[in-house]
C-alpha cells in the first residue's frame, strides 16, 4: 500500500539525569524521578546508587552499588548525552556522597541536591557517616532541597515557621549552596510554606495542605521536576514555582495503590492535559441534552482541575474564567470528583426542593456527602456534580424541564 517508508520526525528533548536509589514500589527514587522528568518535558537518564525492596508500607531491604558501578553509569550517560541538568537522591554511604560530590563539582550543568536521609515511611536511607559527608555535596549544589528534618541534620536548626526556614536557607548558602528550597511539608499547619532562599533574597511559595498521608515520593518528585525545568532553560524561581504546583497536584490526586497510604501520581498533570479534548466533548454533550432548558452557563472540569485554565465552558474556544468556573473549583475543594456544572436562572429553578440535592451559598466552605450540589447566587443556581446523567436529571427536575 505504501511505496516509501514514512519520514521520521525526532524531537530535540533536553536531557536530565537522576543519581539516586531504585524503589521497587515505583513511588519514589529513580522510578519517581524518571516519570516526573518525562512528564515535565525532559528525557530522563539514570545512575542507580542502590536497589531497595520497598512498597507503600516501608523499606524491607537495601543493596548498595559500589562506586565503580556508579561511576560507570555516570560516565556512560555523560559521555553520550548532552545532559542539561541533574538531581541527586538516595546516596546512602559517605563514599558515595563524596564521589557524587566530585561529579557535581565538575559538572557543566546545574545540579539539584535532594538530601534523602529518611524515607516517608520513617526508614533510614543514609548512614550517620554519610550525613557528615554531605557538606561537600551541598557546597557544590545549584539548589539543595531539604525538608525540615533534613534541614535540622544539615544546619542544626529545626525550622518551625517561614522565618526559621529562611534562616536555614541562609545557613545552607553559607555552606556553599547556590540556593536552598527549605520545604515545609513535614509540618502540621494547614498551610504549607516552601521557602526558596537565593543570594538575592527569599521567596515563599504557600499552598493549602492536602489532607492525605500519600506523600511517598513527594520529595523526589519535586526535585526531579525542578531539574527537568532547569534542563529546559527555565530560571530557578520559575522552575521552583511550577514544580511546587506540579507536586501539589500529584499529591492531591495520588494513586490509591498498595496496602499503605498510596503513592504520588507523577502523571496527574500530563493526564490532565491529555483530557482537554474529551472535556470539550463532555460540554457539548451537556449542551445537547439540555438544549430545551434555559441555562446561563454549562461547563466541565478536566479530571485533575486546579485552576480556571482547567475549566471548559460552552461557547468558549479557550478555558474559562467566568463565575461558573470559580464555582466548580470551589466545590472541588471538598468534592474533588466534581467535574460538571450547569447554571440556570434562579427564577427557573422553581422545583429545587424536588431535585433533592444539598444547597449552599458558600461552596468553598462545604463538606458535601452527595455527588451533586446546588450553589445559590442572587440570580443563578449552579448545579455541580461528579457525573453527567445525575446532573442532567437534577437540572430537569429543578426546572421542570
Amino acid at each position: 500500500m505504501f511505496d516509501e517508508p514514512r519520514a521520521a520526525s525526532p524531537s530535540e528533548t533536553p536531557v536530565a539525569l537522576t543519581i539516586a536509589g531504585s524503589d521497587s514500589g515505583g513511588g519514589a527514587g529513580i522510578q519517581a524521578d524518571s516519570k516526573t522528568m518525562e512528564a515535565t518535558g525532559a528525557f530522563a537518564t539514570t545512575v542507580v546508587t542502590a536497589v531497595t525492596a520497598q512498597n507503600t508500607r516501608g523499606v524491607e531491604d537495601s543493596r548498595l552499588l559500589d562506586n565503580d558501578a556508579i561511576a560507570a553509569q555516570y560516565d556512560a550517560v555523560t559521555g553520550d548525552f548532552d545532559v542539561r541538568a541533574a538531581k541527586t537522591g538516595m546516596l546512602a554511604t559517605a563514599d558515595t556522597v563524596e564521589q557524587v560530590a566530585r561529579f557535581v563539582r565538575e559538572a557543566a550543568f546545574p545540579v539539584v541536591v535532594d538530601p534523602v536521609m529518611v524515607a516517608t515511611s520513617g526508614d533510614r536511607l543514609l548512614s550517620e557517616a554519610a550525613e557528615e559527608s554531605y557538606e561537600s555535596l551541598v557546597a557544590a549544589a545549584t539548589l539543595v532541597t531539604p525538608n525540615t528534618d533534613e534541614a535540622a541534620v544539615l544546619t542544626g536548626l529545626d525550622p518551625d515557621d517561614p522565618d526559621e526556614q529562611v534562616e536555614v536557607g541562609e545557613r545552607l548558602l553559607n555552606m556553599g549552596a547556590g540556593a536552598a528550597l527549605v520545604k515545609g511539608g513535614h509540618g502540621a499547619d494547614e498551610t504549607v510554606h516552601d521557602v526558596l532562599v537565593t543570594p538575592d533574597g527569599a521567596e515563599i511559595f504557600s499552598h493549602p495542605r492536602v489532607d492525605t498521608d500519600a506523600t511517598h515520593g513527594s520529595g523526589c518528585t519535586l526535585s526531579a521536576a525542578i531539574a527537568a525545568r532547569l534542563a529546559q532553560g527555565d530560571g530557578l524561581v520559575s522552575a521552583v514555582e511550577a514544580s511546587v504546583s506540579f507536586m501539589e497536584r500529584a499529591i492531591r490526586y495520588h494513586h490509591d495503590v498498595g496496602h499503605g497510604p498510596g503513592a504520588v501520581n507523577h502523571l496527574s498533570a500530563l493526564d490532565n492535559e491529555a483530557a482537554r479534548e474529551s472535556t470539550h466533548e463532555h460540554v457539548g454533550d451537556l449542551q445537547r441534552r439540555l438544549d430545551d432548558v434555559a441555562t446561563t452557563a454549562i461547563a466541565a472540569a478536566t479530571p485533575y482541575a486546579e485552576t480556571h485554565r482547567d475549566i471548559v465552558e460552552a461557547g468558549e474556544q479557550s478555558f474559562g474564567t467566568s463565575d461558573i468556573a470559580a464555582t466548580v473549583l470551589a466545590v472541588r475543594e471538598s468534592l474533588p470528583a466534581a467535574r460538571f456544572a450547569v447554571g440556570v436562572p434562579s427564577e427557573a429553578a422553581t422545583r429545587l426542593d424536588a431535585a433533592a440535592v444539598p444547597t449552599t451559598d458558600h461552596p468553598e466552605r462545604g463538606a458535601f456527602d452527595q455527588p451533586i450540589v446546588a450553589v445559590l447566587d442572587d440570580d443563578v443556581v449552579s448545579f455541580v456534580g461528579t457525573e453527567r446523567d445525575g446532573l442532567v436529571k437534577a437540572v430537569r427536575t429543578a426546572t421542570n424541564g
